[in-house]
């Protein structure tokens, strides 16, 4: 992976070329960022970047022996730790990442903007809770007393380390401080704030920013062959997520639309029959999906709200959305929509914490009702 494969965040990657260039490499590294951004994939970047032996001013050279090995994430001195589950054929002190890693290559060698949910999905997680558990600690430690074989540094990738019980992340606290000489952990997470107070203060952060909606229009356009009014769309949708927009690009604006003004429609009337229908139709679509439904909801709410005084913002709409979204203004008070709004917000909110889909949306859509049809 080179810094020039990942689109945009221009500032981001001379930040981290810098700290290279001038020696200020920290042994412990934490890249944050949202769910769908580049953490993992500038992690990777900054790894072929360090062991790189043609390196430039703006990247790695691609071309040598190590940034093949790494390319094809094969280097004996890049090792992998991350989230995994019990499946069929791996249960017990088995469930480890070195029992997984020729799916976790294939995985990440098509995907390095990955969500767990999509990582699951791919080994077959049949459901259960992904973890790093405390065995995992132990291989870490028994990895990393061996010298580098090759690189100069020797590269510990922790995926998503907030899924480390606590056992495993004291486990790893001593060699997260003291390390062996020229070994770097690179540990890359979405949510840095559930990890302990103990592992973060031993670690140099680096926020990785989202990205704009242009670096992901541009991406989607130049990489996916999408067309540019279409990619602006979804990538408004995405908020900064590479992932959700990639997913979203076979899901299109009418698809997405009918759905919501159909569901509408049932909250109004009560339509308990189409309500159930409709909830099973959302909880089939994926997390990234369901929360992209639920962003769009939230868009076409502002712009019933705007409809009659903001004419430039109905311009980003079709026509079956313009239609929609004046009628609807009219029907409702603005203080229904912004109340209407705010449960689109909540429900999104409790996704995210991974509620349970059915129970949630028939929530919602009795909630909206209620809304719609109080005095």
């Amino acid at each position: 992976m080179r810094f020039a494969d990942i689109p945009g965040l221009s500032a981001a990657k001379q930040q981290l070329i810098h700290a290279i260039k001038g020696n200020h490499v920290a042994h412990a590294q934490l890249f944050y960022g949202q769910e769908g951004s580049a953490n993992m994939a500038l992690a990777l970047a900054y790894a072929t970047y360090i062991n790189c032996k043609n390196q430039n001013e703006t990247d790695s050279c691609g071309t040598c022996e190590s940034c093949t090995k790494m390319d094809k994430l094969v280097h004996p001195d890049l090792q992998f730790v991350f989230p995994v589950s019990s499946t069929k054929s791996i249960t017990g002190k088995n469930v480890v990442s070195s029992s997984y890693l020729k799916e976790w290559r294939t995985f990440l060698n098509t995907n390095k903007y990955g969500t767990l949910v999509d990582w699951s999905a791919h080994y077959g997680a049949e459901n259960k809770q992904a973890n790093i558990s405390k065995e995992e600690s132990r291989n870490i430690i028994k990895s990393l007393t061996l010298k580098s074989f090759e690189a100069e540094y020797k590269v510990m990738i922790i995926w998503l380390p907030e899924y480390m019980n606590i056992s495993a992340a004291n486990g790893i606290l001593k060699i997260l401080e003291e390390p062996a000489e020229k070994t770097l952990f690179l540990l890359v997470t979405c949510e840095y704030e559930k990890l302990l107070t103990t592992i973060l203060s031993r670690c140099q952060l680096f926020k990785v920013p989202a990205f704009s909606d242009e670096e992901l229009q541009q991406y989607l356009v130049d990489n996916k062959g999408v067309e540019a009014e279409k990619a602006k769309k979804i990538a408004a949708l995405a908020e900064g997520s590479l992932s959700a927009a990639v997913e979203n690009i076979d899901s299109t604006e009418d698809d997405a639309h009918v759905m919501f003004r159909d569901w509408m429609r049932q909250c109004w009337i009560k339509d308990f029959t189409s309500l159930n229908g409709t909830n099973e139709s959302f909880s089939k679509l994926s997390k990234t999906a369901q929360k992209l439904f639920l962003q769009y909801a939230l868009n076409m709410m502002r712009q019933a709200v705007v409809s009659e005084y903001l004419v430039d913002e109905k311009e980003k709409l079709n026509e079956s959305e313009k239609d929609f979204a004046v009628k609807f203004g009219k029907a409702l008070t603005t203080h229904k929509l912004e109340r209407i709004s705010e449960e689109f917000s909540k429900a999104h909110y409790h996704l995210e914490r991974n509620a349970n889909v059915k129970i949630l949306f028939l929530d919602l859509s009795l909630t909206v009702g209620r809304i719609m049809t109080a005095a």
